[in-house]
Protein backbone atom coordinates (compact mmCIF):
# COMPACT_ATOMS: atom_id res chain seq x y z
CA UNK A 1 0.00 0.00 0.00
CA UNK A 2 1.17 3.53 -1.03
CA UNK A 3 2.40 5.38 1.98
CA UNK A 4 1.80 9.31 1.90
CA UNK A 5 3.64 12.37 3.53
CA UNK A 6 1.36 15.33 4.28
CA UNK A 7 3.08 18.57 4.41
CA UNK A 8 1.48 21.17 6.60
CA UNK A 9 -0.20 22.79 3.46
CA UNK A 10 -1.84 19.58 2.40
CA UNK A 11 -3.68 19.40 5.81
CA UNK A 12 -4.35 23.29 5.69
CA UNK A 13 -6.36 22.95 2.41
CA UNK A 14 -7.83 19.86 3.45
CA UNK A 15 -9.11 20.89 6.52
CA UNK A 16 -10.36 24.46 5.26
CA UNK A 17 -11.71 23.04 2.16
CA UNK A 18 -13.47 19.64 2.21
CA UNK A 19 -14.60 19.17 -1.15
CA UNK A 20 -11.35 19.59 -2.43
CA UNK A 21 -7.96 17.70 -3.81
CA UNK A 22 -6.36 17.72 -0.35
CA UNK A 23 -9.66 16.19 1.02
CA UNK A 24 -9.82 13.94 -1.34
CA UNK A 25 -6.76 12.34 0.01
CA UNK A 26 -7.87 12.34 3.28
CA UNK A 27 -10.84 10.42 2.28
CA UNK A 28 -8.42 7.85 0.60
CA UNK A 29 -6.28 7.23 3.85
CA UNK A 30 -10.18 6.70 5.33
CA UNK A 31 -10.58 4.35 3.49
CA UNK A 32 -7.62 2.72 3.55
CA UNK A 33 -6.66 2.79 0.10
CA UNK A 34 -3.50 4.86 1.06
CA UNK A 35 -1.75 5.19 4.07
CA UNK A 36 -1.70 8.72 5.88
CA UNK A 37 0.98 9.92 7.57
CA UNK A 38 2.18 13.72 8.50
CA UNK A 39 4.52 15.01 11.57
CA UNK A 40 4.26 17.00 14.59
CA UNK A 41 5.63 19.69 12.92
CA UNK A 42 3.48 20.02 10.20
CA UNK A 43 0.53 18.97 11.87
CA UNK A 44 1.56 22.28 14.12
CA UNK A 45 1.95 24.54 11.45
CA UNK A 46 -1.38 23.91 9.68
CA UNK A 47 -2.82 24.25 13.12
CA UNK A 48 -1.43 27.54 13.61
CA UNK A 49 -2.33 28.99 9.93
CA UNK A 50 -5.63 27.37 10.19
CA UNK A 51 -6.39 29.32 13.92
CA UNK A 52 -5.10 32.60 12.31
CA UNK A 53 -6.90 32.48 8.68
CA UNK A 54 -9.68 29.82 9.05
CA UNK A 55 -10.21 29.12 13.12
CA UNK A 56 -13.51 27.17 12.44
CA UNK A 57 -11.57 24.42 10.65
CA UNK A 58 -9.67 23.52 13.95
CA UNK A 59 -12.11 21.00 14.72
CA UNK A 60 -12.52 19.24 11.65
CA UNK A 61 -8.66 19.70 11.13
CA UNK A 62 -8.25 18.32 14.97
CA UNK A 63 -10.89 15.36 14.26
CA UNK A 64 -8.27 14.52 10.41
CA UNK A 65 -5.20 14.72 12.01
CA UNK A 66 -6.75 11.82 14.73
CA UNK A 67 -6.44 9.50 11.91
CA UNK A 68 -3.37 10.18 10.94
CA UNK A 69 -0.09 8.35 11.44
CA UNK A 70 2.12 11.21 13.16
CA UNK A 71 5.77 10.52 12.60
CA UNK A 72 9.06 11.57 14.58
CA UNK A 73 11.65 13.72 12.42
CA UNK A 74 15.09 11.59 12.66
CA UNK A 75 17.68 14.55 12.52
CA UNK A 76 20.45 11.88 11.71
CA UNK A 77 18.76 11.83 7.86
CA UNK A 78 20.77 14.24 5.16
CA UNK A 79 18.92 16.49 3.30
CA UNK A 80 19.64 17.92 -0.54
CA UNK A 81 22.09 20.63 -0.24
CA UNK A 82 19.36 23.33 -1.61
CA UNK A 83 16.20 22.67 0.39
CA UNK A 84 15.08 25.65 2.47
CA UNK A 85 15.98 24.80 6.08
CA UNK A 86 12.66 25.45 7.25
CA UNK A 87 11.75 22.23 5.47
CA UNK A 88 14.60 19.98 6.55
CA UNK A 89 12.38 18.65 9.11
CA UNK A 90 9.25 17.97 6.12
CA UNK A 91 11.90 15.97 4.08
CA UNK A 92 13.25 13.69 7.28
CA UNK A 93 10.16 13.14 8.60
CA UNK A 94 8.89 11.81 5.50
CA UNK A 95 12.35 9.68 4.50
CA UNK A 96 11.70 8.42 8.00
CA UNK A 97 8.41 6.94 7.99
CA UNK A 98 9.43 5.85 4.83
CA UNK A 99 7.27 7.22 2.96
CA UNK A 100 6.91 6.34 -1.12
CA UNK A 101 5.40 10.06 -1.67
CA UNK A 102 5.69 13.67 -0.34
CA UNK A 103 2.56 15.33 -0.83
CA UNK A 104 3.16 19.29 -0.94
CA UNK A 105 1.69 22.78 -2.37
CA UNK A 106 5.03 24.14 -1.24
CA UNK A 107 6.32 24.78 -4.89
CA UNK A 108 9.30 27.57 -4.38
CA UNK A 109 10.99 25.22 -1.71
CA UNK A 110 10.12 21.90 -3.13
CA UNK A 111 9.67 22.60 -6.64
CA UNK A 112 13.40 21.93 -8.08
CA UNK A 113 12.47 18.34 -6.83
CA UNK A 114 9.16 17.23 -7.93
CA UNK A 115 9.21 13.80 -9.55
CA UNK A 116 12.87 13.71 -9.51
CA UNK A 117 13.03 10.60 -6.54
CA UNK A 118 16.94 10.73 -7.75
CA UNK A 119 17.59 13.34 -6.30
CA UNK A 120 15.55 12.87 -2.74
CA UNK A 121 16.63 9.52 -2.00
CA UNK A 122 13.54 7.66 -3.38
CA UNK A 123 11.21 9.90 -2.16
CA UNK A 124 8.96 11.12 -4.81
CA UNK A 125 7.14 14.56 -4.09
CA UNK A 126 4.06 15.80 -5.78
CA UNK A 127 1.85 17.97 -5.37
CA UNK A 128 -1.50 16.64 -4.55
CA UNK A 129 -3.04 17.49 -7.89
CA UNK A 130 -0.02 15.18 -9.74
CA UNK A 131 -0.49 12.68 -7.68
CA UNK A 132 -4.16 12.47 -8.37
CA UNK A 133 -3.29 12.28 -12.35
CA UNK A 134 -1.32 9.54 -11.43
CA UNK A 135 -3.84 7.31 -10.10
Amino acid sequence: MTRLFLDANVLFTAAHNPQGKAALIISLGQHRLVELATSAYAGEEARRNLARKFPKALEPFETMLAHLTIVADDITIACPASLAEKDHPIYRAAQACRADVLLTGDLRDFGPFMNQPQRTGGLLIQTVASYLEGL
